[in-house]
């Protein structure tokens, strides 16, 4: 039998511009530019990762930056509709004042008795904010283990220098949504290989929960009769799931393989350890290791300050530096 993940460990999307990228997520929402690095299968683009002070597993959503050029994606079935963060329930005023002084469409709605705020990021891929005090999403941070997601789940770390005052930065992820053709052979694969549960559903929403709990933990499927989505600018590209070490992903690796999927070798992403499959529904899974993070290669107070390569890539990094486009750094406005 598997073990239960106690959820989301990243998000990883691929974008237009870098430099607009780089300013909404640290400049609008607040969050941490924590690593810059390039995708490994595609060293001419980079790769970036926004998270909470510390870069803690369950905070982080990446992005592959592929240029004005890039091609634009088209949403569809077997994608992430949504990724949602939670915010503290006094901060939904905050919030919606602060995205629409920075010129953001956000629109208010309500689900399951929560408030949700619902916008887009520049280019367009769906984000959400999710008002919810569950207790299981609090705790003194400082408590936390080093650079590693607690047993039932991640907590934020606050970041000093964010933009957003440390009462009302994001939380870390609540959910993700997606969107897939039939609920059944996705939901499946949610409870037999990850040990989630189906909590409720309502208006066409099914919402299932880590039986591990905590932050992070829901995945909401919503059927869609759009044909299958095509991978591009303004699209999610996969979704990480949590193992906390190498023996629980080795054991994820074998259900998968029992459930009839394909997982992949187990890949080093210098951050963490990957396996991959696709789900019957068309989403790419990843579940990926909690150490040894992202102070592997830079000191906690310079993560996100330099071009980190892995150790096989050092030798080209002059290469490497000249073909990626040009990026100054996010741009950080109160």
């Amino acid at each position: 039998m598997s073990p239960n993940t106690p959820g989301l460990h990243h998000v990883t999307a691929i974008a237009g511009d870098p430099q607009r990228n780089a300013d909404f997520y640290v400049g609008t929402l607040g969050l941490r530019f924590v690593k810059k690095t390039v995708n490994h299968d595609d060293t001419g683009t980079y790769h970036f990762y926004f998270g909470d002070e510390r870069g803690t597993p369950g905070t982080n959503i990446t992005f592959f930056p592929w240029t004005e050029q890039g091609r634009e994606g088209q949403f569809g079935a077997g994608q992430t509709r949504t990724t949602a963060y939670r915010i503290p329930e006094e901060s939904v005023d905050y919030w919606l004042d602060r995205l629409e002084s920075k010129g953001v469409d956000v629109e208010e709605d309500e689900r399951f008795g929560e408030t949700i705020l619902r916008f887009a990021d520049p280019d367009g891929i769906g984000l959400e904010l999710v008002a919810a005090d569950d207790e299981r999403a609090h705790g003194n941070p400082d408590d936390a283990a080093e650079d590693t997601a607690a047993s039932d789940g991640p907590v934020a770390t606050p970041w000093d220098d964010s933009p957003v005052p440390r009462d009302h930065q994001l939380q870390g992820f609540y959910n993700v949504t997606l969107a897939v053709a039939e609920i059944e052979p996705t939901a499946a694969v949610l409870t037999d290989v990850l040990g989630y549960d189906l909590e409720t559903e309502a208006d066409g929403r099914h919402r299932y929960r880590s039986a591990a709990g905590g932050p992070g933990s829901i995945v909401d499927l919503v059927e869609t009769d759009a044909g299958r989505g095509r991978m591009g600018v303004g699209t999610v590209h996969h979704v990480a799931f949590t193992a906390r070490n190498l023996e629980e992903q080795r054991r994820w690796r074998e259900a998968y393989g029992e459930h009839g999927l394909s997982p992949s070798e187990v890949i080093d992403r210098t951050y963490f350890q990957s396996v991959y499959t696709r789900e019957p529904g068309g989403v790419l899974f990843e579940m990926a290791t909690t150490e040894p993070g992202f102070i592997a290669d830079e000191d906690r107070e310079e993560l996100g300050s330099s071009l980190a390569l892995p150790e096989w890539l050092e030798d080209e990094r002059e290469r490497i530096e000249a073909q990626l486009p040009p990026f100054d750094g996010p741009t950080v406005e109160d």
